[in-house]
């Protein structure tokens, strides 16, 4: 388990913070609870990396319907949303920009169907193939690229502004 810990630990810490939006600690560790109890399951039909992705998935799926996750999500402000910063020294006009830009973008992605925000986050920001994503969702390829491309439909209408 040390090795699954230590191989796939920066992996796991990506797929929770890109799904429900920061990094959980607790998540996390389910997640090397999960895989822990479920290892005997784990058919070497393919690598083991995607089943690890599906099981870390699944968790901040299960995580994102809680009722714990929506009591904390509205009582989050929007101050608490961090935004990377390409440089340090940016000018505070830039920085407010690019802090209201990012915060649309995610308020945007917050708002699609929950089938769309699922598989654009997927691909776009954990950048998993399509089969991949098949997998994780249950879902076909070709109901993957529908969804992946109505959702950027959808995104591209709401920030037209922005691009």
């Amino acid at each position: 388990m040390k090795n699954i810990i230590e191989n796939y630990k920066n992996n796991i810490k990506k797929i929770i913070k890109n799904m429900t939006g920061n990094y959980n600690e607790d998540l996390e560790q389910e997640v090397y609870i999960k895989t822990w109890k479920n290892l005997d399951n784990y058919k070497e039909e393919g690598k083991f990396k995607s089943w690890l992705n599906v099981v870390t998935a699944n968790i901040c799926r299960d995580y994102l319907k809680s009722s714990s996750f929506k009591k904390n999500n509205m009582t989050d402000s929007d101050e608490n949303i961090k935004f990377k910063s390409t440089e340090d020294k940016q000018l505070p006009e830039n920085q407010l920009l690019a802090k209201h830009r990012q915060k649309r973008i995610i308020d945007a992605i917050e708002k699609l169907k929950p089938k769309f925000k699922e598989v654009i986050v997927l691909y776009e920001i954990q950048e998993l193939s399509y089969e991949e994503i098949s997998k994780i969702t249950k879902c076909p390829i070709g109901t993957i690229k529908s969804r992946l491309f109505n959702a950027r439909k959808e995104l591209s209408v709401t920030l037209k502004d922005l691009l």
